[in-house]
């Protein structure tokens, strides 16, 4: 199917709205994408919606309502291709061509293979102007895990580290509160806002005892909380930790199958059992195929060196998000990663940097696998 290509300023310029506008999903449209629609007719905004959460219209539907009968004739920009199957609502492309939109464009396909390019031609064979690939990149930016999961089966992995000038994220007690400031602090609750699940080790859990919950306080509280997930492969936890509380239900995946530890612990937590490695641990592959089978999109890891040091030795993560502070914690503090010694430099492991900026008084550096 040959789609346009070819698109105007104004094309440009209305897509840019409906992306903003898929923006404001982005703390609670999980397991589904985040999708901004606007309706266009003689020039004028007539409609616009966005996805607000599963289960709930779909942005498209969202700016028909909007818009009434001004639709009939008019141009729908559309941060995602419309579905056209049946899920938990009616097919998005079966709404356009009942409201009689002349032209739909699209900034990408989408990649769930129940659609695929599918919606597209179906609007087409029905006599709309279809034309697609307008601000791709961006769209496709906004869902990395969606679209990630949609092609491969596995979220889109993200690690949060924070570390001082010299390297380092705790002093040698392991205490670590706080390294960066408060508006670095504020950035990462962001990260968790907008993930599907949170995952650390058993290390960090007993250490910290934190919460891992997300805690935005300009949102008013529509935020979808992740799903909190210890990796735990002896069964160490502990019923009255605070991850027992707080958010949703925690998960805790083991390798051991200790009924009656396990007895003690499903009152606080779901406890699920995968593959062990050679030497006891959790295989981390089959974590990740575990966090795609559930549907979670986006994943951010909090957690220690040697957590980070196993998914970076098997190169899990999509994403590295490191904030530096301006402080120096010296030499016998702990790392950022667990690795064994590299004898030559060829042994490096090695990211690029996609991102820097200032967050308060600390750096954020953004970087990616290669």
């Amino acid at each position: 199917m040959e789609l346009s290509t070819v698109f105007a300023r104004e094309d440009a310029e209305f897509m840019s709205r409906a992306l903003h506008l898929a923006e404001r999903g982005l703390y609670t449209t999980d397991p589904n994408p985040r999708v901004g629609c606007v309706i266009v007719k003689d020039g004028q905004i007539v409609g616009e919606g966005w996805h607000r959460q599963a289960g709930g219209p779909h942005a498209e539907v969202e700016a028909l309502r909007q818009s009434g009968a001004r639709a009939h004739g008019a141009t729908a920009y559309v941060s995602l291709e419309p579905c056209c199957h049946h899920g938990k609502t009616p097919p998005c492309t079966d709404a356009l061509i009942s409201a009689g939109i002349a032209r739909v464009v699209a900034a990408m396909k989408d990649p769930n293979p129940r659609v695929a390019g599918e919606g597209l031609k179906t609007l087409r064979d029905a006599g709309v102007d279809v034309a697609c690939g307008l601000l791709e990149n961006a769209a496709t930016a906004l869902n990395p895990g969606f679209c990630k999961r949609m092609k491969t089966g596995r979220p889109y992995i993200r690690s949060k580290l924070a570390m001082s000038l010299d390297g380092r994220t705790a002093l040698p007690s392991g205490e670590s509160k706080w390294i960066t400031g408060e508006d670095a602090r504020r950035d990462a609750h962001r990260l968790r806002a907008r993930s599907s699940a949170i995952v650390t080790g058993i290390g960090t859990a007993l250490q910290d005892d934190p919460e891992l919950t997300a805690r935005l306080p300009e949102t008013a509280g529509e935020i979808l909380q992740p799903v909190r997930v210890v990796l735990d492969s002896r069964l160490r936890m502990a019923a009255n930790m605070h991850l027992a509380g707080g958010g949703n239900r925690a998960v805790v995946l083991t390798t051991v199958s200790d009924e009656e530890r396990t007895q003690t612990l499903s009152d606080s937590f779901d406890i699920e059992t995968l593959p062990a490695t050679l030497d006891g641990r959790l295989d981390l592959t089959a974590v990740v195929d575990w966090l795609g089978h559930h549907q979670f999109n986006e994943v951010l890891v909090e957690a220690g060196p040697t957590l980070n040091g196993a998914l970076l030795r098997e190169n899990l993560v999509d994403e590295w998000v490191i904030y530096l502070a301006p402080v120096v914690l010296g030499d016998k503090a702990r790392g950022l990663f667990h690795l064994p010694d590299l004898t030559r430099m060829a042994e490096r492991f090695e990211l690029t940097i996609s991102d820097v900026r200032q967050v308060g008084r600390d750096l954020r550096l953004t970087l990616l696998r290669q």
